[in-house]
């Protein structure tokens, strides 16, 4: 769908009420859609002064020239704020519903710009506010000055809603025709600092040694798009998240048929008896361990490996056997690198033996073994000590115990056979993958959800929201610029060098849009928006609390000084 703007125009009504004229002056604009010419107002201008309204008019009457006003009065023009990336992503958030499901008073306001901000420039709230310094926020979205106090106070706000925000979220985007399938995955956010309500210490997917955290759970539909997302003490097991996650789907988004994917780790016997309640199905994988101990039961069989897609039933349990060869490869080459890794250090440590009489062989020994623990190679490779000198003795049968299943993996299921093919169990595991990506654009993209600057439970959960609702935004951008050889971030960028003209016709100030050209026309196409002729201009300034106190000493010094001349 591509949506064009034609005309932009004040539409002026009058009333009268008991005896008074009100007079009521709409911002409006003539579009085309779907070839059918629609109107939608852009702003209320009721309350500006007459000569305002009047100027806003002449200059939409000569917006193609305006030199045309010359005669009319002196005209100056000013470079005025950035205008591009803001007007897109309001467009894209419109589109979205999220407009709508934010609402439109001040705090839903002050909220999409959080989201919008977390695009253009990832940073605290202190930065969205100086962001906003540039950027005419204020005019495109409505907003009245704020300063990052409140935006502090609006992820209080985003956290004590969310959940409705989340199913209005719902309800625009399917309608009375909700996803069956589901997928939930759980990643973690190391912290700088400890005094963070959700930080502990846990299982860091970071690799942050002495580092708190949070966790993060993510419930995404079949196409890897967000419907939810929850924020967990640090030291949270994931399968303990998953409950939450299981009871949104029932209370809040009100599905009864429902097909929940989660990664091995994610769905254990009691996670498994939880859907089963709720008459849910489930997708998962059984770990490598478990392989193994049904390939020695005799309820598998390797040569099912062998097959492009093996499956036999078992109790009731529909299992799925695949061999990826590239993984196989991967593993095979990894195991590799370990074992030089291993020796290297074993080399080191020898050294060292030989070299200082006085060490202990016993303590390089552990240093050792700990080593191959932390590697995974302790189930078949032992560390021996022969006259101060360490060696290694290789498990051979072992490690072809270990080696046969490089690359395999086993997906289970309870859907009937008649529901669901092998080949979709499998397909639908793999698409947790989109969650994954979702997670690596969340801590590694733009979006980084790293460092928090955030304290209190309530604006944690805010802040990762919004990161939940910047994603949404990204997606679709990704999705009209992937043709352009353009990341999201470049794009944003490039319609954040756009600026409006404040065109000033005597003592009246109205700003002026120029008409986009080169890549950010392009960016503007692809997206499915334009920008309009004219834009209000609120001429209302952004601050942060600092320059708004020191602006207040600096009037308050000035109205003392003129006080004590006057005296």
């Amino acid at each position: 769908m591509f949506i064009c703007i034609a005309t932009m125009y004040i539409d002026t009504s009058k009333s009268v009420q008991r005896g008074k004229t009100y007079y009521r002056h709409l911002f409006r604009e003539s579009y085309r859609e779907d070839g059918k010419v629609k109107h939608r107002t852009l702003a209320n201008l009721s309350s500006l002064p007459d000569k305002v309204i009047a100027a806003m008019k002449l200059a939409l009457k000569h917006k193609d020239d305006l030199s045309a006003l010359v005669n009319v009065t002196n005209i100056e023009a000013a470079q005025g704020m950035r205008i591009g990336a803001v007007f897109c992503l309001q467009a894209i958030a419109v589109r979205l519903g999220l407009v709508k499901a934010l609402g439109t008073d001040r705090q839903g306001k002050l909220a999409l710009w959080q989201v919008l901000a977390r695009l253009i420039d990832q940073g605290s709230r202190l930065s969205a506010v100086r962001l906003a310094e540039r950027h005419g926020v204020c005019d495109i979205l409505g907003l009245d000055t704020f300063h990052e106090d409140h935006l502090y106070a609006n992820l209080s706000w985003l956290s004590e809603n969310q959940e409705m925000i989340e199913k209005r979220l719902f309800k625009q985007r399917y309608g009375a025709a909700p996803p069956k399938l589901f997928l939930y995955d759980v990643t973690s956010s190391y912290l700088e600092g400890t005094c963070n309500a959700f930080g502990a210490f846990g299982y860091n997917r970071d690799g942050k040694k002495g580092k708190q955290q949070i966790v993060v759970g993510l419930l995404a539909d079949s196409e890897g798009v967000p419907v939810s997302v929850r924020v967990f003490d640090g030291n949270t097991q994931d399968v303990k998240t998953v409950g939450d996650q299981i009871s949104a789907l029932v209370k809040r988004f009100g599905v009864q048929e429902v097909i929940f994917v989660g990664d091995r780790g994610m769905l254990k016997q009691p996670q498994l008896n939880l859907l089963e309640d709720h008459r849910f199905h489930y997708i998962t994988a059984i770990t490598k361990s478990q392989i193994r101990k049904l390939l020695k039961d005799g309820v598998f069989q390797m040569e099912l490996f062998d097959e492009d897609l093996g499956e036999i039933e078992y109790e009731g349990i529909r299992y799925v056997f695949r061999r990826n060869p590239q993984r196989a490869e991967e593993v095979s080459a990894n195991r590799s690198d370990k074992l030089k890794n291993l020796q290297r250090l074993l080399d080191q440590k020898n050294v060292y033996l030989a070299g200082h009489g006085r060490s202990k062989a016993e303590v390089a020994v552990n240093k050792v073994v700990a080593y191959t623990r932390k590697l995974k190679l302790q189930g078949w490779i032992e560390v021996g000590v022969n006259e101060r000198r360490l060696t290694l003795q290789f498990n051979r049968q072992a490690s072809d115990e270990a080696s046969r299943l490089d690359g395999c993996y086993v997906i289970k299921t309870d859907l009937p056979a008649g529901d669901i093919s092998a080949g979709m169990i499998h397909d639908r595991y793999k698409d947790l993958a989109q969650v994954e990506w979702a997670f690596r654009t969340f801590k590694q993209g733009h979006l980084d959800i790293h460092p928090t600057f955030v304290q209190t439970k309530a604006s944690t959960q805010g802040h990762v929201f919004v990161i939940m609702l910047a994603y949404l935004l990204e997606r679709e951008l990704y999705r009209c610029w992937q043709n352009l050889d353009i990341t999201v971030a470049e794009g944003i960028d490039e319609l954040g060098s756009l600026r409006g003209v404040d065109i000033t016709i005597g003592d009246v100030t109205c700003q002026k849009v120029p008409r986009p050209v080169g890549l950010s026309e392009k960016l503007l196409q692809a997206a499915g928006v334009r920008l309009p002729n004219v834009l209000p201009l609120k001429q209302i300034h952004v601050a942060t609390r600092k320059k708004l106190t020191d602006g207040r000493k600096r009037i308050r010094h000035q109205q003392l000084t003129q006080k004590t001349s006057q005296n």
